[in-house]
């Protein structure tokens, strides 16, 4: 046993040296070289076309639709410019909460439910065992979903090297995540919930620094942890996503949690109050949709209802998990319609209370970060319909406006990750930002118009490696 964990210790150090920067490969230096030669010819190409920019303007500005238009479009971008800076000041102000002591760290329930993932189960509950946190106070329980390959046979093997510590069980089929959790809220008998993901990694000092919130802050109801990428280093996409989250996650869920409203605490790593959980656990777990039970989203939802309590929700920046995701297109854009679809149901729940008298102290914070969900969606279509007439009508004026633009607001958040991680794997931003705006930006409206559809759509055998 002990030789296990020890080889599996030597196999998790990448995770300590998050974020450093790797010698760049002739692929990374080629994709980065043709990503900014576009960006440049775009730029040069707005220079040129500008006196065409100023007679379109002038087109509008003669029709009432027009008016129309260009008002809506600096009212958007007002609200928008305005909301990052209220987002950078709250930025400024977040520091994570510390660890608090062995004898005041609560006793946890620590939720794997598992699905397909082979040996990835396995060093996911070791890298919970192998915790700095007191032996102690940690339950571990692990439920396999009716997974249909060797997923208990790794989950049996853990039971073997970790002990009594680890409680593993088996649903006799495949029922859902959520109902999985489910079970496991039940059986639960810790102080603090903490639901990872079975095929993410926490690192040694994660738990502590989770749970720590709790502590500290007694209207605390759940705390959502720091997501970055595992698979980093094998694919493009992961490469691409590792900037994309540490921005979403550093930037902007830090921002929430000064507000004590973060909107949702990731299914990768998230904590819950117990008292919290069962406030709710019924009505999260019979939760319907247009007459239809629910099952994707379980992360946001149960989010929501914590928040409904007048519970804050935190974000421990120091709290740190590493998470596969999809390195083929396929599987991300039907994970993408997951989360969108799960973001439009949960912001009409939201909705519901979010302008009541939910809660003590600031409401102002959290209906603001709603109304900017909820502007995201309203101007899902328009933005589509618009983006397609002017490719049809001025093509030169789209692409140039439409990169240049790119190459701006991609800026942001490849500074945010130069400034705490590194420099070259930055740039991956501008990528991700060319790959998202022509290849994934019909996410929003398809999910919009299938919100009510169910199923988890990536819930597949992985691939032999």
């Amino acid at each position: 046993m002990k030789k296990e964990v020890n080889r599996y210790e030597a196999q998790k150090n990448p995770i300590d040296s998050l974020g450093q920067l790797k010698t760049l490969s002739k692929l990374d230096i080629t994709i980065f070289s043709m990503t900014f030669i576009l960006l440049a010819i775009a730029l040069l190409a707005l220079l040129q076309l500008q006196p065409a920019f100023e007679e379109l303007h002038l087109e509008r500005m003669g029709t009432l639709w027009g008016k129309a238009l260009i008002f809506v479009s600096i009212a958007l971008l007002a609200f928008k410019t305005s909301f990052l800076g209220f987002i950078f000041v709250l930025r400024l102000k977040y520091k994570p909460v510390a660890s608090v002591k062995n004898d005041q760290l609560p006793v946890l329930t620590v939720i794997v439910p598992a699905y397909n993932e082979g040996k990835l189960v396995w060093k996911t509950l070791h890298s919970i065992a192998g915790s700095h946190y007191p032996k102690h106070k940690i339950q571990i329980i692990s439920i396999d979903d009716g997974s249909k390959d060797d997923t208990w046979t790794w989950m049996e093997k853990a039971k073997l090297e970790i002990g009594d510590q680890l409680s593993i069980f088996q649903q006799p089929k495949n029922m859902g995540k959520r109902q999985a959790l489910y079970r496991a809220f039940k059986m639960g008998a810790g102080d603090v919930y903490v639901t990872i993901d079975s095929d993410s990694i926490v690192k040694t000092d994660t738990l502590r620094n989770l749970v720590s919130p709790f502590v500290t802050d007694d209207n605390c109801g759940a705390v959502a942890g720091n997501v970055r990428v595992l698979n980093n280093q094998k694919a493009i996409i992961p490469r691409m996503l590792n900037v994309s989250f540490a921005f979403s996650f550093e930037f902007i869920r830090s921002a929430q949690s000064q507000l004590g409203s973060v909107l949702c605490t990731p299914g990768a790593l998230a904590a819950y109050r117990r008292d919290a959980v069962l406030n709710c656990l019924e009505d999260w777990m019979h939760q319907t949709f247009m007459r239809q039970k629910t099952d994707i989203g379980e992360d946001r939802a149960m989010t929501n209802m914590i928040l409904k309590q007048g519970k804050n929700v935190r974000f421990q920046s120091n709290a740190v998990v590493l998470t596969n995701i999809p390195e083929r297109y396929k599987n991300l854009y039907k994970m993408f319609i997951r989360w969108e679809r799960s973001n439009v149901r949960e912001n009409i729940k939201m909705s519901q209370f979010a302008f009541s008298n939910y809660r003590q102290g600031n409401k102002i914070g959290p209906r603001i970060l709603l109304i900017n969900q909820w502007i995201k969606i309203a101007f899902a279509y328009p933005l589509v319909l618009l983006m397609l007439a002017f490719i049809v009508l001025h093509p030169a004026l789209f692409f140039s406006s439409a990169l240049v633009s790119i190459l701006v607001f991609s800026s942001i958040p490849a500074l945010f990750y130069a400034r705490y991680y590194s420099k070259g794997e930055s740039l991956w931003m501008y990528c991700y930002s060319l790959f998202y705006t022509f290849s994934l930006f019909w996410i929003t409206p398809y999910a919009i118009a299938t919100a009510s559809r169910r199923g988890w759509l990536t819930r597949e055998l992985p691939k032999a490696s």
